[in-house]
């Protein structure tokens, strides 16, 4: 609570507030699952939304629902609806789950996006299965300010909220960035030369991430270790994450791809990421597109230097061996996919590097180190539910009617749990003493003058991105890079201009690996 007040004492209640609920998807520490709804109603893999167009087309700004939810690719600008989906990936856990003792829904969220670039949540859904196997049981709530009903629509924010928390530490951070990385790590040490230029440019963006790993199999996500005792998801956890493993795809962690995918960008060539951003006020999208070109520019200046064509790559052994072990040993359940570059051309390489650099370093800082001040909080971010939201003409209800405050406060995890993952959150928000950050390296880590110019140039774009940033989070126009929790967007702030060993809790910066 203490983090949370701090950053906003004129609203110490922002986490209840609708506008900061759907910013933190936006500027959050999960900020990689919102997408533009592409159909409606929302389809799963074995049922249909129970969510009406009448639930939703009176809280459209005065548009009709047929104006928002177009999938035409020239009406950038009428692409309106968002969802956040955590039903089918859960559905079919969700029995053996709550057989644990949990209170867990399966839960859709619709979204709309306001002419100020905020987003208002149109209505949740929430799911349990049904007496077969391919069928729900669905719940639908509305927003509301007061009465029952707000009450109620807190609890489903409670539910879905809970929901992303477990989301984000097995799949956004545990297995987008720590587990799959580790194969790319391996495979460099048996197959890279120390004196093999791509070894030394991957060499600072590898450190102690097999040492945090071995950690986190010991006490975080090993059998009844902290994740299991604190995330809904319990026990499952890590089927869980191995099941949405097989949905993972190399190509789809760069960031523009992932963008496209969700439909949060446009391709746009005349950009120099090659896409357009749905909504400028994005601060994940915004920021991340900036740091990503600069990581781009920086791996395309470095290759040239070593590489000066195709045939190069395609002839250079260690680095065949280095992808030929990564396809098929590292990753090997996935070596037959079709989605892998053939490592035949020098931008194919640029774009591998890239991608793994934007994971180990941006994409880990930003699912990482906002932890504590946005999860430090449990109100803001359960990790899990201890009670189903009640329905009217039970004694559950009558329960929920008598005290509304106290019903909720016992929905929450117990304070063993809750003291648990509060710890857990200030311990992965701190930054290791000695970090180094993106865009900073050792004076002697190459004698190669032309390298030396590119990384001043690498090291000078990361600073006037720092200053974009500082200036995008003055900007009261863009509502999302602060919201209602007065919480300025920094998970993807440099930190270069500033390299030292700083270290602790809230300290800014994008360190060179994951090393915690």
């Amino acid at each position: 609570m203490q983090n949370f007040q701090t950053a906003t004492p004129e609203n110490d209640i922002a986490w209840m507030d609708d506008m900061e609920f759907a910013r933190q998807m936006l500027a959050g520490i999960n900020p990689t699952r919102i997408q533009c709804l592409q159909e409606f109603p929302p389809k799963g893999k074995h049922s249909v939304s129970t969510i009406k167009a009448s639930d939703i087309e009176n809280n459209l700004d005065g548009l009709s629902l047929i104006q928002v939810v177009i999938t035409s690719s020239e009406a950038m600008e009428q692409w309106r609806i968002f969802i956040l989906d955590h039903h089918d990936y859960l559905m079919p856990f969700v029995s053996r789950i709550n057989a644990n003792g949990v209170c867990a829904y399966a839960s859709r969220t619709l979204l709309f996006l306001r002419s100020n670039a905020t987003l208002k949540p149109l209505v949740i859904e929430l799911s349990l299965p049904g007496f077969s196997r391919r069928t729900t049981s669905s719940r639908v709530f509305l927003p509301a300010s007061q009465g029952t009903g707000a009450a109620l629509w807190q609890f489903a924010k409670a539910h879905v909220t809970a929901n992303d928390s477990a989301h984000h530490q097995l799949v956004s951070h545990w297995l987008h960035t720590h587990a799959v990385v580790e194969p790319f790590i391996i495979a460099s040490r048996r197959q890279l030369s120390v004196m093999h230029p791509i070894h030394r440019l991957l060499h600072p963006h590898f450190k102690d991430t097999m040492h945090i790993n071995a950690l986190a199999r010991n006490l975080l996500i090993n059998a009844g270790g902290i994740l299991e005792q604190t995330l809904f998801t319990g026990e499952i956890s890590m089927e869980l994450s191995s099941e949405l493993y097989k949905e993972w795809r190399f190509n789809e962690q760069a960031l523009p791809a992932d963008l496209l995918k969700r439909r949060l960008a446009l391709q746009n060539p005349a950009h120099p990421s090659g896409v357009e951003l749905l909504f400028p006020d994005y601060p994940y999208g915004a920021d991340g597109l900036e740091i990503w070109q600069a990581i781009k520019t920086w791996v395309t200046d470095f290759c040239t230097v070593f590489y000066k064509d195709d045939d190069s790559v395609r002839y250079d052994m260690e680095i065949q061996a280095w992808w030929s072990e990564i396809r098929n040993i590292g990753h090997g359940d996935k070596a037959h996919e079709q989605w892998w570059f053939n490592m035949t051309t020098i931008s194919e390489l640029v774009e591998t590097l890239t991608t793994l650099i934007w994971i180990a370093s941006a994409l880990h800082a930003s699912v990482n180190y906002g932890q504590h001040a946005y999860a430090g909080y449990p109100p803001n971010r359960p990790v899990q539910c201890q009670r189903f939201i009640p329905r009217e003409r039970t004694p559950l209800f009558a329960e929920f009617l008598r005290d509304p405050d106290k019903f909720y406060v016992d929905m929450l995890p117990g304070r063993f749990q809750m003291t648990l993952g509060i710890a857990l959150t200030e311990v992965l928000s701190r930054h290791t003493s000695d970090e180094v950050y993106l865009g900073c390296r050792p004076l002697n880590w190459t004698d190669n003058k032309e390298v030396k110019q590119k990384f001043k140039k690498f090291n000078d774009a990361l600073q006037e991105i720092e200053k974009k940033i500082v200036q995008r989070n003055r900007n009261p126009e863009l509502k999302n890079r602060c919201g209602p929790a007065k919480l300025p967007y920094k998970f993807l702030y440099p930190g270069t201009s500033n390299n030292r060993a700083r270290g602790g809790l809230g300290a800014e910066g994008i360190p060179n690996s994951i090393s915690l």
